[in-house]
């Protein structure tokens, strides 16, 4: 089913955003990565908050090609259990790469890991050190010049312990201490932070003080408590792309296509805006592996 253009309306521009240099404490890797000097391949492993869009929109607004394997739900570990919920469903589309074999082949530049929702419940019972250890492992086994992410998520907008707070909380407390940290360790090599949570954060508080053109409050980027729409695969797609390339993404088409084809239009006003944003928010995070300030 095809579904409507996105359309969005339009407001004022400025951008605020809070710094914070952000590295894991003793870890055995050297920042910061040089600057790619073409696309980057990318293989992304993990669940619904990757899906099939976002990853399409980010190929197209980068040049590369992309790849995935995706689950309902699915925890790093589920990926290398076979014990999948949704996998014939959420594979069935021609990226689909089977994990094992794309991180063998050593033809992704990049690789995009993704843990569950909850991370808590992820940390107390799925091993996710263990298993985000694993998987980078795997890559640079495949590709030694692989670059090596984790995409930092999100958690419900119901969450009682208040959405923002929790992602302001959680870099260090979950992502950082104990779950960057204790696999980096493990591999001997560096995992880099795409700081996707962060960005939300950083867009619903731009968003509340009036600055995002057509974007009053930070729901109006998902379809449901944890899911995003369109707009928020678009930024995500963005932020992706900013920490992959170590670019401002200013300037990037506002018209993109969703996996199966059907156009999104983000209104130029907004898109800018969003761009904006992402490179005064992306650079600041040193586990990104970008060394320069943002310009």
């Amino acid at each position: 089913m095809h579904r409507r253009n996105l359309v969005i309306g339009a407001g004022t521009l400025g951008m605020g955003a809070a710094a914070a240099w952000l590295w894991p404490r003793a870890l055995p890797a050297a920042l910061p990565l040089p600057p790619p000097d073409g696309p980057l391949a990318t293989y992304h492993l993990g669940h619904s908050l990757v899906g099939r869009d976002m990853p399409a929109m980010l190929a197209q607004l980068a040049g590369h090609r992309h790849a995935s394997q995706l689950g309902w739900g699915a925890s790093l570990r589920d990926h290398g259990t076979a014990r999948i919920a949704g996998f014939d469903v959420e594979n069935d589309h021609p990226a689909h790469e089977p994990v094992e074999a794309a991180l063998a082949s050593g033809r992704f530049a990049a690789v995009v890991l993704t843990e569950m929702v909850e991370l808590r419940a992820a940390l107390a019972s799925h091993a996710s050190p263990r298993w985000l250890a694993h998987w980078a492992r795997a890559a640079y086994q495949g590709n030694p010049a692989v670059r090596v992410y984790l995409y930092e998520t999100w958690h419900s907008l119901n969450d009682p312990a208040d959405w923002l707070t929790r992602l302001d909380r959680d870099l260090g407390d979950l992502w950082t201490d104990r779950l960057l940290t204790p696999a980096t360790r493990r591999v001997g090599r560096p995992i880099y932070l795409i700081p996707a949570g962060q960005v939300l954060a950083a867009t619903a508080r731009a968003a509340q003080a009036g600055e995002i053109p057509g974007l009053t409050d930070h729901t109006a980027l998902f379809s449901d408590d944890i899911h995003l729409n369109d707009l928020g695969h678009y930024l995500v797609a963005l932020v992706h792309h900013a920490t992959l390339y170590q670019r401002s993404p200013a300037g990037l088409p506002h018209v993109v296509a969703r996996a199966d084809g059907t156009a999104v239009v983000v209104p130029q006003a907004t898109a800018a805006a969003l761009q904006q944003l992402v490179w005064r928010t992306v650079p600041r995070y040193a586990a990104t592996g970008i060394a320069r300030s943002p310009v």
